[in-house]
């Protein structure tokens, strides 16, 4: 072991006991046998563990006698001190603890001696304060502590139903209650901000505390949580609706861990505030997830996302799923039933699993998550296929005409929808963070589907004017002016006023542009495998189905058309329509 993992573990050690149990050496630990899953060995709703059945034998492999996970089968970066890395003792110890058919690792002598090692590790890097580092040894993490409670309680629930490692389950008691002294305290800023900067994180610690508290109560703990859940849905989520991550908007931290942790909170609480919370965001969603009238999925808002990329959701997810945790809210938030998976089609979707003659592929560094496991603890809450469709017809852009305007930090989100469009914008004095794009956002047809769709955190597929350089507009805020009428205007300017942009949107949709050079139009078009697109030097049209939707220009210029190198969806793939201009410019986007 190198002398910076020695020191960090005997840090932490010394007020448990655990320098005793601290191999010597750093020689990796015997690995119990590799197994080969047979796919109809599996209940449907536990086929999630047929791929995480094959990581236990190279997943142990890869420790060393410290207990390290030494692998990279999870969080970066796979250093000593990082605690995110050991979360997978989870995975160890559900497979430790489980009698299952296809499971031959119950018991296992290797398997339970990595795990004993893995958690000294584990418990070794707490802090004295009760918190865990991840990026370096001397922090004092949000992240690393919260996700900690979680998957430290549920292995000591696993633990203690199967009556193994009592002197693991005792100091995993200890370890939780300083974690929980430490997180609960609601002057703990690194915890708890205001509004907060990364909700996910501080909900995870919320459910840990809840689990942690239903094992080994404590009067003046659980009153701290109950306040913790006031104070996070006061701090925690947008008036607009989603759920704080620096500031902004993330699809993928919102509807993959945020809600799927405030599910696992309410189901070890039944605290309300997290079911107030999750309606509002269900709303939320509602305007931001944008369904294929053809059934085939979701594309999402993301030019406004602060942190990561999510583009696509299929209709029907099967596990391995982020947000499979999220159907437990559904009988008490019905619409929410739209954006899960229909009971009846996820039931084909897992026959046809079974039944596939395929060997169950392999997962591989570092695309893992213990959390996959976790969502296997509550049961099933799927709605039915009949109760899905009637929430998806209730969604927001079912309707043919509203305008919706929803601020929040000087961000500004807009969605306009008449009977031939949907079109979104993202403005304001303020981005959350660098990642984000300013301007229109997506563009959807009630017929045709999603027609455009802008990414964040990327300047070449982008809806934006781009200046000389490759400046798009839409790197960087711009406050919009919402002026109201019938069609509907607004218009929208870069700081220094060097690109003006005003919209119409009625029947159809204009975009006129004044910039101070010549500038570049780009567009970031969704097209379909199926569809037929012709583009010519006044306009552009794509055919798809029996829809036609015309962008016109009106006059001659030099267009040009290119699929995106690596922006694909399911049948579909992004090409960027770019038109270079004088710096004034009318686009005209029509259907029929």
């Amino acid at each position: 072991m190198n002398a910076f993992s020695r020191r960090s573990l005997i840090t932490g050690a010394t007020a448990i006991g655990l320098l005793a149990t601290l191999p010597a050496s750093a020689h990796a630990l015997p690995a119990p046998p590799p197994v080969t899953p047979d796919r109809r060995s599996f209940a449907p709703d536990e086929q999630r563990f047929a791929q995480y059945l094959m990581l236990v034998s190279p997943m142990v492999a890869d420790m060393d006698s410290s207990g390290f996970f030494a692998g990279g089968w999870w969080r970066s970066p796979a250093v000593p001190y990082n605690a995110r890395v050991q979360e997978h003792v989870y995975t160890l110890a559900w497979f430790a603890t489980q009698s299952r058919s296809w499971n031959p690792y119950r018991g296992n002598a290797s398997l339970l001696a990595a795990l004993d090692a893995g958690l000294g590790h584990y418990l070794g890097l707490q802090h004295a304060d009760g918190s865990w580092p991840e990026y370096s040894a001397t922090q004092h993490s949000l992240a690393a502590t919260g996700f900690a409670m979680g998957y430290l309680s549920k292995t000591n629930a696993l633990l203690r139903r199967a009556g193994v490692l009592s002197r693991r389950q005792a100091q995993i008691t200890a370890s939780l209650r300083r974690a929980m002294t430490w997180f609960l305290n609601g002057s703990n800023d690194t915890v708890w901000q205001s509004p907060l900067t990364w909700a996910n994180q501080t909900t995870a610690g919320l459910a840990g505390a809840a689990l942690a508290l239903k094992q080994d109560p404590d009067a003046q703990l659980r009153q701290r949580l109950t306040e913790a859940f006031a104070r996070l849905a006061a701090t925690g989520q947008s008036p607009a609706g989603f759920f704080y991550e620096e500031s902004g908007a993330d699809t993928n931290y919102n509807f993959e861990v945020m809600l799927p942790e405030m599910a696992d909170a309410w189901r070890q609480s039944g605290d309300a505030n997290l079911v107030a919370m999750t309606r509002k965001y269900t709303d939320w969603l509602g305007y931001n997830l944008l369904r294929e009238p053809d059934g085939s999925g979701w594309f999402a808002n993301i030019a406004p996302n602060s942190r990561t990329s999510s583009k696509f959701y299929a209709d029907v997810r099967p596990e391995p799923e982020r947000t499979a945790l999220n159907n437990q809210f559904v009988p008490v938030v019905p619409d929410l039933a739209a954006f899960v998976s229909g009971r009846e089609d996820l039931a084909a979707a897992r026959a046809a699993w079974a039944a596939d003659p395929a060997p169950v592929p392999a997962l591989v560094k570092p695309d893992t998550s213990p959390r996959i496991l976790t969502h296997a603890i509550y049961g099933e809450r799927y709605p039915s296929r009949a109760e899905r469709t009637a929430a998806i017809a209730r969604l927001p852009y079912r309707r043919t005409h509203f305008t919706e305007v929803r601020s929040d930090q000087g961000q500004d989100f807009l969605f306009v929808r008449r009977p031939r469009f949907y079109l979104g914008g993202y403005f304001g004095a303020r981005r959350a963070t660098s990642l984000a794009r300013t301007g229109l956002t997506f563009l959807w047809h009630p017929v045709a589907g999603t027609l455009v769709q802008s990414i964040n955190n990327n300047n070449h597929a982008c809806w934006a004017t781009v200046s000389p350089g490759q400046v798009p507009d839409s790197n960087g805020p711009q406050r919009a002016e919402f002026l109201g009428g019938e069609p509907y205007r607004f218009r929208y300017r870069t700081p220094s006023g060097s690109v003006v942009t005003e919209v119409t949107v009625g029947d159809r949709i204009t975009r006129s542009v004044r910039a101070g050079s010549a500038a570049i139009e780009q567009i970031p078009l969704v097209v379909r495998d199926s569809d037929t697109v012709a583009l010519d030097s006044r306009g552009l049209t794509l055919t798809r189905g029996r829809v036609v939707v015309r962008f016109d220009w009106e006059r001659q210029l030099d267009p040009d058309l290119r699929p995106a190198s690596t922006i694909t969806y399911p049948g579909r793939r992004m090409h960027i329509l770019t038109v270079p201009h004088d710096g004034t410019f009318t686009l005209t986007i029509s259907a029929r």
